[in-house]
């Protein structure tokens, strides 16, 4: 982020107070002014008075009156809701694709929401489908899993494409996309638990690296650098296994999770994958521990 040397300057009753002027108009965020500065245009970040940043400054723009911001830094505030899914469902899965991000399964039906939030119905999934796993690679976004087989491929126009069936069909399995490959691992079916992982690339073939470790389901699943991890779930008994697979999908086993459990969530910040809470099986108890990986 590049700034010029001046700043604007603010003085009343006493108080002074300064505001940055950016060298591109990106830098100073979505609404700003230009200013021209020993020649040199620049760009100062404006919005409503009662912003975090908002200084005794005042411009109008648009018929509309602006607090001059001090520095332009994105706040996250509530929108509001959007309208609601076609059908209300749980045990879904969702996931992202070009300008949609798209919620699937707990039945066929697939609502994908656009950046103006509009909602557009798709074609459906293949088949009824609960406690399914979505992921996205390249320009496609895969639906896999959900007590069926079953992988549908939206792209960036919400066609829909039917890939390669997973090798089992299965429910409470994850998955997470690494490199060119998009990975679902894990799952269960009719109380068989499953060590597959498919992966699938930006054309959608399919290739059946190492499995994992040890068959399991309600797993958790994320990516940090170049590796896809698995990890936690439950078989029998509360699993802390971690499996990684890297952009060239060979499989290695990370340091297990402090503590073994199922249903796990999983994600990442940065250069850390954090693996957070879950439930003990054997007696329902809820877990607060969160194991961090970095690469």
């Amino acid at each position: 982020m590049a700034e010029l040397t001046k700043n604007l300057h603010f003085l009343k009753n006493g108080t002074e107070q300064t505001a940055k002027i950016y060298t591109t108009a990106s830098e100073a965020g979505n609404n700003y002014i230009t200013v021209k500065v020993d020649g040199t245009t620049g760009y100062v970040p404006i919005n409503d008075i009662s912003h975090g940043n908002a200084t005794i400054g005042r411009v109008a723009k648009s018929g509309s009156i602006y607090a001059i911001l001090s520095s332009y830094t994105q706040i996250l505030s509530y929108h509001g809701t959007a309208t609601p899914l076609s059908k209300a469902r749980g045990l879904l899965a969702a996931t992202s694709v070009g300008n949609y991000a798209l919620f699937g399964g707990d039945g066929s039906i697939v609502d994908a929401y656009d950046t103006s939030l509009t909602r557009t119905i798709p074609t459906p999934l293949s088949g009824f489908r609960s406690a399914l796993a979505a992921t996205t690679v390249g320009n496609y976004a895969l639906f896999g899993g959900g007590s069926s087989a079953y992988v549908d491929a939206y792209d960036t126009s919400l066609t829909k494409t039917t890939a390669t069936n997973l090798s089992d069909g299965k429910n409470y399995l994850a998955a997470t996309s690494v490199g060119n490959y998009a990975l679902f691992g894990g799952g269960e079916a009719w109380d068989d638990y499953f060590n597959d992982v498919d992966a699938y690339d930006t054309s959608l073939t399919r290739t059946i690296p190492t499995p994992l470790s040890e068959a399991r389901r309600s797993l958790a699943a994320t990516l940090v650098g170049n590796y896809a991890l698995f990890g936690g779930g439950t078989s029998t008994n509360d699993l802390s296994t971690v499996d990684t697979y890297d952009t060239s999908l060979t499989r290695t086993t990370a340091t297990d999770l402090s503590v073994a459990r199922g249903w796990p969530a999983a994600t990442s910040v940065g250069n850390y994958a954090l693996f957070g809470g879950g439930t003990s099986t054997n007696d329902y108890t809820r877990i607060d521990t969160v194991d961090v990986y970095t690469s």
